[in-house]
């Protein structure tokens, strides 16, 4: 078959045509329903949702929390399992101290560590010095930031090596009660970061919704 500049044409333009034509990729929107953590240890009680949406390579991280600790910054991110086992938020069974709190360490068997923090740029994974929203005087805040997909999945391969972002295999956590809050000598923290500012308050699963 001869394949003449007539022919590459009618190629092109049904190309074209099928382009033009083409249903536009779904959005993939995710989110997370967060429930109190640790309420004895907090002034209030902390709730709220995390919604994720991804649509033209873009993620979209929106969250808005009512009723933390006023007044303070708020560490918050997702956290799971490094072998891409499902996270889940932990439960009372959890607390294998008795101190009657849930620290960041004893999250571990149900969720794994932190992954992705929700700062001003979560593509750099600056867990510690990121910038985290702060709660108003009524203990609420809304946090809304997009980011390139393949930035931050090229971010979290580099730190999580050969995992993908399944953001529905992750929960969310939200962290932090002031410091003047007496915590148990048993509540532990991640190395020198004091327990105030890890403690959770609050914990989602992700679940997809479209």
């Amino acid at each position: 078959m001869k394949f003449t500049q007539k022919s590459a044409l009618a190629v092109a333009g049904a190309l074209a045509l099928l382009a033009a034509t083409a249903v536009p990729a779904q959005a993939a929107s995710y989110v997370a329903h967060l429930y109190p953590m640790n309420p004895t240890i907090a002034p209030s009680t902390t709730t709220g949702e995390a919604h994720f949406t991804e649509k033209g390579g873009m993620l979209t991280i929106d969250i808005r929390v009512k009723g933390a600790p006023p007044d303070m910054a708020h560490w918050q991110h997702f956290h799971g399992f490094k072998d891409g086992a499902q996270a889940k938020c932990p439960t009372l069974a959890d607390d294998t101290n008795h101190d009657g709190i849930i620290d960041l360490i004893e999250t571990g068997k149900a969720s794994g560590t932190t992954m992705v923090p929700f700062i001003t740029h979560p593509a750099t994974m600056n867990v510690p010095k990121g910038t985290y929203p702060t709660a108003n005087a009524k203990g609420d805040y809304h946090y809304h930031e997009t980011v390139p997909v393949k930035e931050l999945q090229a971010a979290f391969g580099k730190a999580f090596p050969g995992q993908q972002l399944d953001l529905s295999k992750r929960v969310v956590y939200i962290h932090g009660v002031p410091d003047s809050e007496k915590l148990p000598s048993t509540v532990q923290s991640l190395g020198p970061i004091p327990a105030q500012v890890t403690v959770p308050i609050a914990c989602g699963a992700i679940e997809r919704v479209k």
